[in-house]
C-alpha cells in the first residue's frame, strides 16, 4: 500500500506526508481557489502557486479544511487551463513541481487539505498525444486514443454527424493530414483546441491511471473530476440526427443510454480510480462534477465509485423556503443512499456570483426562477452591459450570506468560492477585447461568458492590481473592487469577511453527526432545523422580521431588530 509519498520521486516531499482522517471529506468546508486570478507572486499579471503559499495565512485563518484547484497545467488558455497540454507539470507562468511540493506542505502544515482538478474528457490540442495523432495516418494507434472520424459528403467534407459544442459551433473540426489534403474530423464536445479522448482506449485509462498516482504521491489528497459524465460516448449513426450536445434531448434515451452523457459504462472507470485512490492510507477523495439528474447522482457518489458528487441543486434554486427545503430534503436522502455526503454550493468559477445573483429585480426571472432562467443567474443581465446600477447591491449580499449560513449548517461538505467571502459582486462590464471566455470567443459575444466571476482578487484598496500583484492582471478589475479588498474588510469587524471566518469557526466547533431534524417554523417562508448538539438554524426569507426561538444567538447573517430576525437573514442558536 502506498502511504501518502513513499515512491522515489516523493519521498523528499514534507507535503507527501500522509493524514490521518479518511472521512476528514464528509463534511469539510472546501475553498476553490482559480490560480491565475487568486495571487500573484512575480508580477507578470497572472495568479501562481506562490502567490497561493504567500496567503497559506489568510486562508488558514478563514478556516476551511481544504482547497480545490482549478487547472494550473500547462495550458494555451484557451479554456481557462481546461484545455491540458501535461497532466503531470505545472504551466511555467504558474510556477514548477517544485513550487507546487512547497505551497502542498504549506497548506499542509496549516492544516488544509489539498484537492485538484483532473480533466478526463478532453485535453489541449498541444497535447504530445493529439500532435501525434496530426503527424499519423488514419487508422493508426496515436489516433485512436482520441475520437477521429471520417467525414460526410463525396469527400468526407461535412462532419460525421450535427453535434454541436457546448461553446458554440459544431463538435467536429476537420484536420489536414499529413500529406497536405483534406482530413479526417475529431470530436470535441467544447472548444476546438479541447480533443475528446477516446476512453475505450486502454492506453488512455492507463496514462489517467500514472496521473493520479502522481500526484497523490506528490501529497494530494483528493480530486475533483470534471465532467465526469462525458467520458464514455456512442457514436453510432443512429443517434446523427437526434442529438444538440448543448440540449442534450436527454427524454430521448433510457437512463445511461444517451449516446454522449451519463452512459453507464463511465462508472467502469471510476471503479478502476477507487482502486487506485484505496491504495493510499488514507484514500484519496473524489467529487464528481457531473450534470445529471438527482437520482442518477447516487453512482458517481459510491464507495465503490468517485465517492462524491456535485449537487448544484441550492445554485439552481430561487431564493424560495418551500424550494431550498424541498432540495435538502431530497439530497439528504439521495446521500444516505448513496453511503456518501452531499455537497452545497452557491458560486464557482462557471456561473455569476450568487451575491449578484440575488441582486436581480425578482421579475428578471422566469417563472421557475433558477440559474437557467434569463434572470437568476445573470446571463440577461451581463448581456444588457452588467451595470451595477442594475442591482440592488445590499438586498444581494444580505440574501448570499442568508443563504450561505443555512448551507454552512447543512450536513454534507460546503463549497465556496474564491471572493464570495468578500462579498464580492461580479465584475460584468468587461470590454470585449478583454475577453477571454471561448464561450464569448466562439459565439461572438452572444454568451458572454464566465470572465466575470474570475477577475483577479483585490487584496489592498490601491495599487496597479489591488494587491493581486506587483504589476497589473490578467483581466481587468473594475474601480469599485477596492472597497472589498481583503485588508480593508479585516480591519471592520462587520465586514463579510469577518462574517464567514465567524461562520467557518463556529462550524468547526458544532458540526458532529450527519443529521438534521425539521421543526416547525409556523410560516411557509421561514426554515427552521436542528443539529446534533442542540443548535438550532432558523432562516427568514421572508421580508418582515419573525420571533425567535428561546437560546443563545450564536451568529446572525444580518443584525437582529429588537431581537427578532429580520428578512432575508439565517441564525444560529444554542438552546
Amino acid at each position: 500500500m502506498h502511504n501518502g509519498g513513499v515512491t522515489p520521486d516523493a519521498a523528499s516531499h514534507p507535503a507527501a506526508l500522509p493524514s490521518t482522517d479518511a472521512d476528514w471529506w464528509r463534511q469539510a468546508a472546501v475553498y476553490q481557489i482559480y490560480p491565475r486570478s487568486f495571487a500573484d507572486a512575480n508580477g507578470d499579471g497572472i495568479g501562481d502557486l506562490a502567490g497561493i503559499t504567500s496567503r497559506v495565512p489568510y486562508l488558514a485563518a478563514l478556516g476551511i479544511d481544504a482547497v480545490w484547484l482549478s487547472p494550473f497545467y500547462p495550458s494555451a488558455l484557451a479554456d481557462g487551463g481546461y484545455d491540458v497540454d501535461d497532466y503531470r507539470d505545472v504551466d511555467p507562468r504558474i510556477g514548477t513541481l517544485e513550487e507546487f511540493d512547497a505551497m502542498t506542505a504549506a497548506l499542509h502544515a496549516a492544516g488544509i487539505k489539498v484537492i485538484v482538478d483532473v480533466v478526463p474528457n478532453h485535453s489541449s490540442d498541444r497535447h504530445v498525444w493529439f500532435q501525434e495523432a496530426l503527424a499519423s495516418p488514419r487508422g493508426s494507434a496515436a489516433r485512436n486514443r482520441y475520437i477521429f472520424r471520417d467525414g460526410k459528403g463525396d469527400n468526407g467534407e461535412l462532419p460525421p454527424n450535427n453535434w454541436v459544442s457546448l461553446f458554440g459551433g459544431p463538435a467536429w473540426d476537420r484536420i489536414t493530414e499529413p500529406d497536405g489534403t483534406p482530413g479526417q474530423w475529431y470530436l470535441h464536445l467544447f472548444a476546438s483546441e479541447q480533443p475528446d479522448f477516446n476512453w475505450s482506449n486502454e492506453e488512455v485509462r492507463e496514462d489517467f491511471r500514472t496521473t493520479l498516482r502522481f500526484w497523490s504521491d506528490r501529497g494530494v489528497d483528493g480530486y475533483r473530476i470534471d465532467v465526469a459524465h462525458a467520458l464514455t460516448k456512442n457514436l453510432d449513426p443512429a443517434f446523427d440526427a437526434l442529438l444538440d450536445v448543448r440540449q442534450g434531448h436527454e427524454h430521448l434515451f433510457v437512463d445511461g443510454q444517451h449516446p454522449i452523457w451519463d452512459r453507464d459504462e463511465v462508472h467502469e472507470i471510476y471503479a478502476d480510480w477507487r482502486r487506485i485512490f484505496d491504495e493510499y492510507d488514507p484514500p484519496r477523495i473524489a467529487v464528481a462534477e457531473a450534470w445529471v439528474p438527482a437520482h442518477r447522482r447516487a453512482r458517481y457518489a459510491s464507495p465503490e465509485g468517485l465517492g462524491q458528487a456535485f449537487n448544484f441543486d441550492l445554485l439552481m434554486a430561487d431564493y424560495d423556503a418551500a424550494e431550498f427545503r424541498r432540495i435538502i430534503v431530497d439530497n439528504l436522502a439521495f446521500a444516505d443512499a448513496s453511503g456518501s455526503s452531499t455537497t452545497w454550493v452557491f458560486s464557482n468559477h462557471d456561473v455569476v456570483r450568487h451575491a449578484t445573483r440575488y441582486a436581480l429585480p425578482d421579475d428578471s426571472a422566469a417563472s421557475a426562477g433558477g440559474i437557467m432562467s434569463g434572470g437568476k443567474d445573470g446571463k440577461q443581465w451581463l448581456r444588457e452591459g452588467g451595470d451595477p446600477a442594475a442591482l440592488d447591491i445590499p438586498r444581494g449580499l444580505r440574501r448570499a450570506k442568508a443563504a450561505t449560513l443555512l448551507m454552512l449548517a447543512l450536513p454534507g461538505s460546503a463549497y465556496l468560492y474564491q471572493g464570495e467571502e468578500l462579498g464580492l459582486q461580479e465584475a460584468g462590464q468587461i470590454p470585449a477585447a478583454d475577453r477571454q471566455d471561448p464561450a464569448f470567443l466562439r459565439t461572438q459575444g452572444e454568451e458572454v461568458g464566465r470572465d466575470g466571476c474570475r477577475v483577479p482578487l483585490p487584496w489592498t484598496p490601491e495599487g496597479p492590481s489591488f494587491g493581486f500583484g506587483p504589476g497589473g492582471a490578467h483581466l481587468p478589475q473594475p474601480a469599485w473592487f477596492s472597497t472589498y479588498a481583503v485588508s480593508v474588510q479585516e480591519a471592520d469587524a462587520g465586514s463579510t469577511l469577518a462574517f464567514y471566518r465567524q461562520a467557518l469557526a463556529l462550524r468547526h466547533e458544532l458540526q458532529t453527526a450527519e443529521e438534521l431534524t425539521w421543526l416547525d417554523s409556523g410560516r411557509a417562508d421561514v426554515l427552521r432545523f436542528e443539529r446534533p448538539g442542540g443548535w438550532t438554524v432558523v432562516s427568514n426569507f421572508g421580508t418582515e422580521p419573525v420571533d425567535l426561538p428561546a437560546g443563545e444567538v450564536l451568529l446572525s447573517s444580518s443584525p437582529l431588530v429588537d431581537g427578532r430576525l429580520p428578512g432575508e437573514t439565517t441564525a444560529w442558536l444554542r438552546a
